[in-house]
């Protein structure tokens, strides 16, 4: 059976600068919000945003495979349907997502589709990332690069995933 060992890891390249008028710990603050409301919703509880190069916030969004009967209705996939509606382009160019919780194989993928420039994620998949837990998919040779840091609010974010699963098991066994 796989056992995922504990990684230490630093941001691919140099440490980027938040998109003007916003630091990361705050970006990644209105994640945990998004994720939080897909909670109360009984989702599992990841938030994204997407921000744009000069700054303005294109789209958040939380989970919500429950609620639309869709199992690609991850919170990534969906800010990034949302933000390509407001930019009026299929191409994010210059544009961040701020995620709560490392991307899996399908949104890792739609990243490099979209064009997306960076990725901010907060805790470690350890089961389905495809970042730097069970992939590298973000640095394989492809036709877009996109930089990405994570541990960003790490624990906040992993506690949110925790208490909801600890919960839903309480829940299921009571």
């Amino acid at each position: 059976m796989y056992k995922p060992r504990p990684r230490v890891f630093e941001p691919a390249g140099p440490k980027q600068p938040p998109p003007p008028g916003h630091s990361w710990e705050e970006l990644m603050a209105g994640a945990l919000r998004l994720a939080r409301q897909g909670a109360e919703a009984g989702e599992v509880p990841v938030g994204a945003l997407i921000v744009g190069p000069g700054g303005d916030i294109l789209a958040e969004a939380h989970n919500a495979p429950i609620a639309l009967n869709d199992p690609t209705a991850h919170a990534e996939i969906l800010a990034l349907r949302a933000a390509g509606k407001a930019a009026g382009n299929c191409r994010l160019a210059g544009c961040v997502l701020v995620v709560t919780l490392e991307p899996c194989p399908m949104c890792a993928a739609a990243l490099v589709q979209a064009r997306i420039a960076g990725l901010v994620f907060g805790a470690a998949d350890e089961t389905a990332g495809a970042v730097i837990s069970r992939a590298e998919y973000l640095d394989f040779p492809s036709n877009h690069k996109v930089w990405h840091m994570g541990g960003l609010l790490a624990r906040e974010c992993s506690a949110l995933l925790r208490g909801f699963f600890a919960q839903k098991r309480m829940s299921s066994s009571g």
